[in-house]
């Protein structure tokens, strides 16, 4: 990438013409100036497909701070690679750029500069214009502060990234031939803030925003990947960047929350992060987290999981930096979000969000963005998360942000033609007639079900004797967290509590003292299986548990329990033959509920119903027969073979049940 890297002598080089084997290729040429910017470059790449008469390149600046992870994006893409000074010294029909910064005035073709985000929104706060990334915190300083005036501007106010004349213009004339926007607020903007650059705009609407337009009616699949089941709220946590992002620990800017350089001020992430463990039942709710690509690249994929590290295991799913955060959005129950292009994506299509951060001060007052921030709902440390969230979902309307998502893109569903046409307009040759304009549809992610490995404390509450109806609440407890409080819930059940603990838990120390202790696994897993197998040698490693279970498939386990019984759980499918996504280790917690709480086994065949807050989950109750017996172990109990021989009627009771 930067200088130094050997330059390339196929498909461009001083003898390139005697090893290629297509000749006479209009060049494109795509710069990359850190990951993110390189997402809205893929995202137009398909504009080239097909046709044979493009030789498309990629090449990187190597001017941002947030070099990490470009060359395995580069490599994914599959295109030639031009070390930035062979780049510079090659022509090229046609310059595609989603960011500014680097010598890109030095590159030889014709320079379209393409939005990363929703338009250009954020103060421009470094005195570099030479770096790429948008600001950290207001300055009032103008872009070159070594001179006693402004250079090209109009206005002492802090410039706006990718709209101040320093970045639109060299030696006095626009740097780009095509400065691609996606609506007329933002070519008013550019009038004002750099008139010699507005004859260069072209109103080509927003590619990003059309691949998630196009993949709306696919939400329900995309919620079930993420393992969302009916009655379940999927809340996504969304931050972009730099210290005053909700990541930051930025503060929401209410008018009642003190500021982030006032004295109260605190950092809002870890008590969010805790919160939403704490006060969301893990089976009424999903949560997911979509993060900046520069919080990733910029502090390390490792360190950002390990800061994670707790709320991963309270069930969080960190959507990974280039796949899946439109998908999300697309089927989240609420956003919790800042200043983001992705927060406002968000409220565009609909989605209610509640705001973690929004420092008004280093946003365009005209903006769009600035316009959600002034209207969206604060996320306030004092009261419920569970309340605030609830509250903004249920008292949302889906038209609520109408006006900012008409100013998303003037030309909905149309860029990939727009800009395809600009495209081939620049680099002079006709569109190809056979293959139209297209972008790539947002794929299916993998399935993702829930995975909580943290322990988990679990409520329950018996709703009927006959027919078996039971309630169960359960909430991950991390760390040295206190136990939830039912009193503090009211919807939560009040009868018996028990703890249950998946075994590969990092808290170890619960396996010994957890009521059930749940494995997931294949039934065919040579390592573990058969269930039946696992199951009695679980039992004798636990002997404190009064029942465990192997979670062999998304909507059933096997159970045994501590009187001998292997029995089968299976859920009813979903009215439309699909798999009920609730995690099984739910089933398996009420069958121990059922069981402690004086009733038989028998009473609960051959089926028991299992609410979570508003699903009703129908959960079939299959005894298994018994597999031959096996000679003890060393380490097994007396006691535990001759419970096996006690009646299925005879119910059980567990001392180390509270």
């Amino acid at each position: 990438m930067a200088g130094g890297t050997a330059r390339l002598r196929v498909p461009v080089g001083e003898d390139a013409d005697r090893w290629i084997t297509r000749t006479g290729c209009r060049r494109v040429l795509f710069v990359v100036h850190n990951v993110t910017s390189a997402t809205r470059l893929l995202d137009v790449l398909p504009l080239f497909h097909s046709d044979v008469r493009v030789q498309m390149f990629a090449t990187c600046t190597g001017s941002s701070p947030f070099l990490a992870g470009v060359p395995e994006l580069l490599a994914r893409a599959g295109l030639p690679v031009l070390p930035w000074e062979q780049a510079k010294d090659t022509e090229f029909d046609l310059v595609v750029s989603a960011s500014y910064g680097g010598e890109l005035g030095s590159l030889r073709g014709k320079l379209t500069v393409l939005s990363h985000g929703t338009g250009y929104n954020k103060r421009l706060a470094t005195p570099n214009h030479r770096t790429t990334e948008p600001p950290n915190h207001r300055t009032t300083e103008p872009p070159n502060h070594r001179t006693t005036e402004p250079p090209n501007h109009r206005t002492t106010e802090p410039p706006v990234f990718g709209l101040a004349p320093d970045w639109l213009l060299e030696d006095g004339r626009p740097l780009a031939t095509a400065t691609v926007l996606s609506h007329p607020e933002q070519l008013d903007r550019l009038r004002s803030a750099c008139p010699e650059a507005a004859p260069t705009a072209v109103l080509a609407g927003d590619p990003c925003y059309d691949r998630i337009l196009a993949a709306l009616p696919q939400r329900d699949r995309f919620r079930r990947a993420l393992g969302v089941g009916p009655g379940q709220r999927l809340i996504v946590v969304s931050s972009t960047w730099a210290s005053r992002s909700l990541f930051g620990g930025g503060r929401a800017g209410g008018a009642d929350e003190p500021g982030p350089d006032e004295p109260g001020a605190a950092d809002l992430l870890p008590w969010l992060l805790s919160r939403l463990a704490a006060e969301l039942p893990a089976d009424e709710y999903r949560t997911a987290a979509v993060l900046h690509p520069n919080i990733w690249y910029g502090h390390g994929p490792g360190q950002v999981t390990a800061w994670l590290d707790s709320a991963r295991r309270a069930g969080l799913e960190a959507i990974p930096p280039l796949d899946g955060w439109r998908q999300a959005l697309i089927a989240a129950d609420c956003v919790l979000g800042d200043h983001s292009s992705v927060t406002y994506y968000a409220a565009s299509i609909g989605v209610p969000v509640v705001l973690g951060a929004f420092p008004q001060e280093d946003l365009d007052p005209r903006s769009p963005v600035a316009a959600l921030g002034r209207t969206a709902p604060r996320l306030l440390r004092r009261g419920s998360l569970r309340a605030q969230i609830d509250r903004a979902i249920d008292a949302h309307r889906p038209d609520r942000y109408k006006a900012l998502a008409e100013q998303t893109s003037s030309s909905p569903g149309e860029s990939a033609v727009l800009l395809r046409r600009l495209f081939y307009d620049l680099m002079g040759i006709p569109e190809p007639e056979a293959h139209p304009a297209l972008l790539d549809p947002l794929p299916l992610p993998p399935y993702t079900p829930t995975r909580v490995t943290a322990p988990v404390r679990v409520l329950v509450r018996q709703l009927s004797a006959d027919p078996p109806e039971l309630a169960v609440t359960r909430y991950a407890v991390v760390g040295d967290a206190p136990d939830p409080d039912p009193a503090r819930d009211p919807a939560a059940p009040v009868g018996t509590a028990h703890t249950a603990a998946d075994e590969e838990t990092r808290e170890t120390g619960r396996l010994s003292v957890a009521d059930v202790v749940v494995r997931r696994a294949a039934e065919d897993d040579a390592r573990l299986g058969p269930p039946a197998a696992w199951a009695s040698e679980a039992l004798d490693r636990y002997p404190y548990c009064g029942l465990v279970a192997y979670v062999d498939g998304p909507d059933r386990c096997v159970v045994r329990t501590r009187e001998g019984d292997l029995v089968r759980l299976s859920a009813a499918a979903d009215p439309d033959g699909r798999p009920d996504l609730c995690d099984p280790a739910v089933y398996a917690s009420a069958l121990h509920a059922w069981l402690t709480d004086g009733h038989t086994l028998d009473a609960a065949l051959p089926a028991i119903t299992v609410r979570t807050g508003t699903a009703a989950h129908h959960v079939t109750v299959e005894l298994l027969p018994q597999p031959p017996p096996t000679p003890p172990s060393a380490g097994s109990h007396a006691s535990d073979s001759a419970s096996s021989t006690r009646s299925r009627s005879a119910p059980i009771r567990s001392p180390f049940s509270s």
